[in-house]
């Protein structure tokens, strides 16, 4: 399998045209405990990591909103809540994942709160949606699972109205002086709490695996740029574990 038909799957090489059905695969194990285990994980932290990118999306009535790879709609809620006047959203949460189960779940908590908002299963790298629709995209830990991630920020471009913002929360390069008890805890404790909870050790041996493989803060910023976007930057948010990237629409 040559470099240029085949991608990683975590450590793994696998076909191009495969790696989505394996992702796929981890998210379907995963979908019904997502939320238990992003608590264990992250000792609750990823509340706060998801807070501050609702800060920073600065959400107003009126908008209209793309949620990509949205899960179990922790961002979409938010959001939603955001552009509540009267007791009603005005505006727009189009929640979207390309995994059913993990959409599902997502479309039931919307439904659960009274957030009644289009949920469309659609892949990132292709939106099925017009030039210049949104306000604000964002993409939640779900970029580093993506195929073409150059393709993916194009089309994120191209989905934003001039002036647009772009929002990325995703793991990334940690403090250097973090780096090995991070390593111990991804590689060793992660799996087994993966295990115990969900029943899914290598699901989440994968989820590790893909934190590494992913762009590092400063490669991602040029990425964003290279696909268009302005006034780019990023936040490092517990010493690197995750950061938040920005970039607007020119």
């Amino acid at each position: 399998m040559s470099d240029s038909k085949s991608t990683h799957f975590g450590f793994k090489r696998v076909a191009e045209q495969d790696k989505a059905q394996h992702v796929a695969a981890v998210f379907h194990s995963v979908a019904s405990r997502y939320d238990t285990m992003n608590d264990l994980m992250s000792l609750g932290l990823h509340r706060a990591w998801k807070a501050f990118t609702v800060r920073q999306a600065a959400i107003r009535p009126g908008m209209r909103v793309l949620d990509v790879a949205g899960g179990t709609a922790d961002l979409a809620r938010a959001f939603a809540r955001r552009m509540k006047v009267d007791g009603r959203v005005d505006g727009q949460v189009w929640l979207t994942d390309i995994n059913a189960s993990m959409l599902t779940v997502g479309r039931d908590r919307m439904q659960d709160e009274g957030l009644l908002q289009p949920a469309v299963q659609c892949d990132a790298e292709k939106l099925p949606f017009p030039d210049a629709f949104f306000d604000r995209v964002s993409v939640a830990f779900g970029l580093r699972n993506m195929t073409h991630k150059d393709l993916a920020l194009a089309e994120f471009r191209r989905v934003l109205k001039p002036g647009g913002k772009l929002l990325v929360l995703e793991f990334s390069k940690v403090w250097k002086p973090l780096e090995k008890p991070y390593d111990l805890y991804s590689f060793k404790i992660l799996p087994r709490l993966g295990e115990k909870v969900a029943g899914d050790a290598a699901s989440y041996q994968y989820l590790a695996e893909s934190i590494r493989m992913h762009p590092d803060q400063e490669t991602l910023l040029g990425m964003m740029k290279t696909a268009g976007f302005s006034r780019c930057q990023y936040f490092n948010l517990s010493a690197g574990i995750v950061a938040l990237h920005e970039g607007y629409a020119l």
